[in-house]
């Protein structure tokens, strides 16, 4: 994880600008650099350091002496930059893994360069000799980045909006601080005195084609057919491997674990692999919760079955909602469900970074999405609609739940890495039959479940544990997350204001007293800027007034004797 900036055709002191690169800082607190661009005395690069590999030659932007007209700000990882290497002749001269993109752009262009990238990433390329400018990032937008650019041509880059907003511009009106589009790169041309024009924006991968890398994957052919022992097979073998090129860091592992099903498998898998490749440390994982949290008792569980040096994170309802206002500064999101379940993610990661070694961070972001795992696909229509949904939640990922994942976890300095959305294992279980992919006999993400079954990677009770929200399962059924937050924002919202509401905040307008307080808070930080969040995340094809599990009539606890213990039954 690392913070990434670039200004191009700046009207104003580079000096003055450099100082809105600072606000990302936390993305990078190893060593920062700026860097003006030889020849345009207004243009620069920014870029704040996490050391994951190389720590010796891994500053940016990255140049190498073969191509000395190219600049590279990237963040992410390339996981395939080996495989790469030898079928494609290259030489490299840094251990870096973004480097590969220096020489594929080189060797066959950024159309190709972007397809062949397997991994997580978002990155600047400045072509001084062509004078292109390029940006690009990953199929899911694991790895955030937004752009500004004035009627003028200045253009203006950065991981997150907050260091956009500061930027100084000769526009009369505040221009438009956008996210950059996940699966595609856009081609700039650059101008002599620094300003772009935009030649082309390019989809280079949808989410449902076979990535164009897997030639070079080492994992060799899938089972053929959707044959039931068949595909159950490619999915563990493609989750493996997904887990295994995820491996590549000079820095510790640890992985979050909140005793669901994803989570669960990631860290058992994690464990399984860190022994195979003889890692000598433990594996730390991570848990948070309310003292009566059923997440925290689950993954208790799972961390004495595969044996991991386990770390429970106690909070009160108290000190959540103290850190709310810092927590919506971080993420730029108003967004109900976005903010409710990043207060345990934001305050566990906070506690890896100040009590643990730990940098690289596993976790299960995107299985929901890809599997089915939300409750309320017991309601669909039918496995068609499923899909059609699943394929929606995932193309919108990084405006919730990946967005989540990298603001909160990078708000510590720490680098977060998601199995579930591997390119080869998320396109693959996209290509099964839709019927195959629905909830059964009552449980979801039934598929993923049965194909671990025989495995032994985890208790049985964990392996079928009904779907619990991670902000609904920090805490107990008792009393909710949810509940305590709306509890809280009673007393602190009145009626006649929320009457007002559509008065006041006419786009994505708060129906509810907690919406309301949290989009005050986004406005007191972000003025003006409530078209970053394009919607509200809300369950389909129920009347919900609500995102949270626990008030669909479908929910069921980890005790309901029609949960886990009826699938057992269902399925002898």
């Amino acid at each position: 994880m690392c913070g990434i900036w670039a200004l191009f055709g700046s009207d104003e002191c580079l000096t003055v600008q450099c100082t809105t690169a600072m606000k990302i800082n936390h993305r990078g607190p190893d060593a920062f650099r700026f860097e003006n661009v030889n020849n345009f005395t207004n243009c620069c690069f920014g870029f704040h350091r996490l050391a994951i590999v190389d720590q010796l030659y891994g500053m940016q932007p990255l140049r190498i002496k073969k191509f000395p007209y190219l600049w590279l700000c990237y963040n992410g990882e390339i996981y395939n930059f080996k495989q790469l290497q030898k079928p494609l002749g290259f030489e490299y001269q840094t251990c870096m893994d973004g480097e590969v993109i220096l020489h594929l752009y080189d060797k066959v262009g950024i159309e190709k360069t972007a397809k062949l990238l397997d991994g997580v990433f978002a990155f600047i390329l400045l072509d001084t000799a062509n004078r292109k400018v390029i940006l690009g990032r990953d199929t899911y937008g694991v790895r955030p980045i937004f752009k500004l650019i004035t009627d003028d041509g200045f253009l203006a880059v950065c991981s997150e909006a907050k260091g956009l907003v500061d930027i100084r511009h000769s526009m009369a009106s505040s221009p438009e601080i956008v996210p950059f589009p996940p699966g595609h790169y856009e081609v700039f041309d650059l101008k002599q005195n620094g300003k772009v024009s935009s030649v082309e924006l390019v989809k280079f991968h949808s989410i449902k084609n076979e990535p164009a890398h897997a030639i070079y994957d080492t994992l060799g052919s899938l089972n053929s057919g959707f044959e039931l022992e068949n595909v159950k097979g490619n999915i563990r073998l493609l989750l493996e491997n997904a887990v295994r090129k995820r491996l590549m860091a000079h820095r510790r592992i640890g992985c979050l674990l909140s005793g669901g099903l994803d989570s669960s498998l990631v860290a058992a898998l994690l464990r399984k692999l860190m022994k195979e490749d003889n890692i000598k440390y433990a594996l730390q994982t991570f848990a948070i919760g309310t003292e009566d949290s059923p997440d925290v008792r689950a993954a208790r569980k799972v961390a004495n079955f595969i044996g991991s040096e386990h770390h429970e994170v106690t909070f009160t309802p108290e000190e959540g909602i103290s850190c709310l206002d810092d927590v919506i500064r971080t993420l730029e999101t108003y967004d109900i469900t976005t903010v409710r379940a990043s207060v345990g993610m934001y305050l566990v990661s906070r506690y890896i970074r100040k009590t643990t070694d730990s940098v690289v961070i596993f976790s299960g972001e995107g299985s929901d999405e890809l599997t089915q795992g939300y409750i309320y696909f017991h309601k669909a229509p039918s496995p068609l609609e499923a899909a059609e949904e699943s394929e929606r939640l995932l193309k919108e990922l990084y405006m919730f739940d990946v967005l989540r994942a990298d603001r909160t976890t990078a708000a510590h300095g720490l680098e977060l890495r998601v199995p579930f959305l591997d390119h080869r294992f998320s396109t693959y279980y996209l290509s099964l039959p839709p019927e195959l992919r629905v909830p059964k006999n009552g449980i979801e993400k039934f598929l993923l479940r049965d194909a671990f079954q025989d495995s032994k990677l985890l208790p049985e009770e964990i392996l079928w544990r009904p779907k619990e929200a991670f902000s609904d399962g920090i805490t107990s059924v008792k009393k909710s997350w949810f509940a305590l937050l709306q509890e809280y924002v009673d007393s602190q919202v009145n009626n006649s204001d929320l009457e007002r509401a559509e008065e006041k905040f006419p786009f994505n307008t708060p129906r509810t007293k907690e919406a309301y307080y949290y989009r005050q808070i986004f406005e007191k930080h972000f003025p003006g800027r409530a078209d970053w969040l394009s919607h509200y995340w809300m369950p389909k094809w129920i009347k919900a007034s609500d995102p949270s599990a626990r008030t669909l009539s479908h929910y069921k606890t980890e005790n309901d004797k029609n949960g886990a213990e009826k699938v057992h039954l269902d399925r002898c």
